[in-house]
C-alpha cells in the first residue's frame, strides 16, 4: 500500500465576509503529497466565533455543537475516502478525493493503472496478432514511465486527470539526461507512451490531448553495413573457437537473406518450400510487423543451412539454425570484427542493412523488390537504403574523378 502525506485543514473565508450578515464562508482543504484542492463547505460563520488553532466554532453552546458536528462528519467523510483509496491500491490525489466527495466521479484512473491494463491485454494476444518484442517495449516503457513519476515527482502513480504537456516535455527530459537515451529511442518510448494517451482520450478520461501540441521527430541515422570486402573476410575467416564460426555462419545468412534476429531464431525447415520458379525459398511473416518476408534461398544461405542439418541444437528444436541469444550474437561478433580487422561496430542487425545495401541494391535488385523480401510495408522504409547505396557510389565517383585527375596532371606534367 503506498504512503501518502495526506491533511485536512478547515478554514475561514475572511475576504469573502457578508456585508449584510457579517459571516463568512469556511472551506475545507485537501492536501496530499503537497497538492491542494479546496471545497466550500456550504457553512457561514461570524469571524469572532471562528477558532483557527481549531478548525471549529468557539464554546460548547448548541449552536456550536450542530456546527462543530456537520464539520467532524464532513472531516470524517473525507478520511474514508482516502482509506478506501489507499485500501484499494487506487490512485489518490487531492482533486481524486475532492470528486469523489461531490459525487463528480465514482470512478478514478491512473496512469500506470492504465499501462497495466494495456501491457495485459498485449501480453494476452501475443501470438496472435503481438509479438514478445511489442509486449517487451511497452513493459520497457511502462518502466521508464514508473521511473519518471517517481524520480519527477516523488510518488508512486500520476492521475490521468493531471496529464498536461508539461509531463512530456520532462519525460523527454528524464530519458535523455538521466537514462541517457538517444534522441530515437527517446521518441519511441514516447510514441508508445501516446498510445497510453490515446486510450484516455478514447474513454473520455482525459479531457484533452497532452500532445496536441508537442513535436515527435527521429534524427536520421547513418545505417552502417559491411562491404563486399568485409563479407568475404568472414567467410574466408577459419576460427579455432566453434562458438565464433557458428555465429558468422548464422550472421552471414542473414546478410544473403535480409532476415532479422527475431525471424531467423524461429525458423524451421518448414519455412523453406519452392516457389513458382521451381527454386527453394524461405516463406516467413516477420515477428516485428507480421507482414511476408519471402527470400529466394542463395547459395550461400543453403550452404550454411545444409552445414548445421544435424547440428545437435537444430535436431533438438526442430529449428533451422543454432541461434544463441542476440546479445551472447553481438559480443561475439565484435570478437570476429576484431580478428577479421574490420574497424566497424558490427551488430547482428548490421546482416539486414548488408543484405539490402551491398547484397542487392547495389548490384542492380530494384528497390520494389529489395522491399517486398525485407517485408517492409512502407517503400519509404528501404529507401533509407538506397539513399546510402547513392552515397557510397558519390564517394567512389570522387575518388575516381581524383584518381583521373591525377592522371591528367601527370600527363600534362610529362608534355
Amino acid at each position: 500500500m503506498a504512503t501518502h502525506s495526506f491533511s485536512i485543514l478547515f478554514w475561514l473565508l475572511n475576504n469573502r465576509v457578508s456585508k449584510k450578515t457579517g459571516e463568512a464562508p469556511i472551506m475545507v482543504r485537501i492536501t496530499v503529497n503537497g497538492k491542494r484542492a479546496e471545497i466550500a463547505t456550504g457553512k457561514k460563520i461570524l469571524p469572532s466565533k471562528w477558532n483557527v488553532n481549531s478548525g471549529r466554532m468557539k464554546g460548547s453552546s448548541e449552536e456550536a455543537r450542530v456546527f462543530n458536528r456537520a464539520i467532524t462528519n464532513m472531516y470524517m467523510a473525507i478520511e474514508k475516502i482516502y482509506d478506501d483509496l489507499r485500501s484499494k491500491d487506487q490512485y489518490v490525489s487531492a482533486q481524486v478525493i475532492k470528486s469523489i466527495y461531490q459525487g463528480k466521479s465514482t470512478q478514478q484512473h491512473s496512469l500506470l493503472e492504465l499501462f497495466r491494463y494495456h501491457n495485459e491485454q498485449i501480453k494476452a494476444q501475443v501470438g496472435q496478432g503481438y509479438s514478445e518484442g511489442t509486449l517487451e517495449r511497452y513493459e520497457t516503457t511502462r518502466k521508464h514511465t514508473e521511473g519518471f513519476i517517481n524520480y519527477h515527482y516523488r510518488r508512486n502513480d500520476y492521475g490521468l486527470n493531471e496529464l498536461k504537456y508539461d509531463f512530456i516535455t520532462e519525460f523527454e527530459f528524464y530519458l535523455k539526461s538521466v537514462k541517457k537515451i538517444g534522441h530515437n529511442t527517446t521518441m519511441k518510448y514516447l510514441r508508445n507512451f501516446k498510445k497510453i494517451v490515446l486510450i484516455a482520450l478514447k474513454n473520455e478520461w482525459i479531457l484533452r490531448d497532452p500532445f496536441a501540441k508537442y513535436q515527435m521527430s527521429l534524427k536520421e541515422v547513418k545505417k552502417d553495413y559491411l562491404t563486399k570486402e568485409e563479407i568475404q573476410a568472414l567467410y574466408n575467416r577459419e576460427f579455432e573457437m566453434e562458438r565464433l564460426e557458428q555465429v558468422r555462419d548464422i550472421f552471414l545468412f542473414c546478410c544473403y537473406t535480409g532476415l532479422a534476429y527475431a525471424d531467423v531464431k524461429k525458423l524451421t525447415p518448414d519455412n523453406i518450400s519452392k516457389g513458382l520458379d521451381g527454386e527453394y525459398w524461405i516463406f516467413v511473416d516477420r515477428t516485428k510487423t507480421g507482414s511476408s518476408s519471402n527470400v529466394p534461398l542463395l547459395p550461400i544461405a543453403a550452404e550454411i543451412m545444409n552445414k548445421y542439418k544435424e547440428h545437435p541444437m537444430t535436431v533438438n528444436s526442430g529449428t533451422l539454425l543454432p541461434v544463441i541469444s542476440n546479445q551472447k550474437m553481438n559480443a561475439y561478433l565484435k570478437e570476429m570484427a576484431t580478428l577479421c580487422k574490420i574497424n566497424k561496430n558490427i551488430t547482428f542487425h548490421m546482416a539486414r542493412h548488408t543484405f539490402a545495401t551491398t547484397v542487392t541494391l547495389s548490384n542492380g535488385v530494384s528497390i520494389e523488390t529489395v522491399s517486398s523480401m525485407l517485408g517492409h510495408k512502407n517503400l519509404k522504409t528501404t529507401q533509407i537504403y538506397a539513399k546510402v547505396v547513392q552515397e557510397k557510389v558519390s564517394q567512389d565517383m570522387q575518388k575516381l574523378k581524383s584518381v583521373l585527375g591525377d592522371l591528367g596532371s601527370s600527363k600534362a606534367a610529362g608534355q
